[in-house]
């Protein structure tokens, strides 16, 4: 990944006023997918989707995405998220540092973070991360594909490694 020294564009007045910025949020980074209109914007709390409506269609917490990828081939970011929920996909071009900005707020959003091997193909993430706009910790137990939450080994495991992470922060 190559750190570029430009400037970035600055957000159109529009859009910023849609994401409506909370106070001590700043936009980092946005970029447009060409195709369907929708801006990205990414802050220092959280990641935002605006339709060429100008509908507010995202507003996530840097805490609430699980991890990014980025094709440069297709220049193509999609987005995961903790809950579970289906992954968001954005074609931003080869110049967005949206990717960039993405990874480097998941990683300052991640206090401490261990992952729970349950067997073969069986696994699970347990992390405290920080509420970057409110400053707060949160608890995430997040599964593996297959893993079911009411699996009396994996709750006994996410508990105790839930304990360990508290003890390690000082809760």
């Amino acid at each position: 990944m190559a750190l570029s020294l430009r400037r970035p564009d600055r957000l159109p007045a529009d859009i910023r006023s849609v994401v409506g910025l909370g106070s001590g949020e700043r936009v980092l980074s946005w970029g447009r997918e060409e195709a369907s209109g929708t801006t990205v914007v990414a802050t220092n709390h959280a990641l935002y989707a605006v339709d060429a409506a100008g509908v507010r269609t995202l507003h996530r917490p840097w805490h609430e995405v699980d991890g990014g990828t980025w094709s440069a081939e297709l220049a193509t970011l999609t987005v995961t998220w903790v809950d579970g929920s289906r992954p968001s996909q954005w074609v931003l071009g080869a110049t967005s540092l949206v990717p960039e900005t993405l990874r480097e707020r998941v990683q300052a959003s991640v206090v401490l973070a261990q992952r729970i091997e349950l067997g073969p193909r069986r696994t699970a993430k347990v992390a405290l991360r920080q509420d970057l706009g409110g400053g707060g910790l949160v608890e995430q137990v997040v599964l593996g594909r297959g893993v079911r939450a009411d699996d009396p080994e994996l709750v006994a495991r996410t508990e105790a490694a839930l304990v360990y992470l508290r003890e390690q922060v000082g809760l």
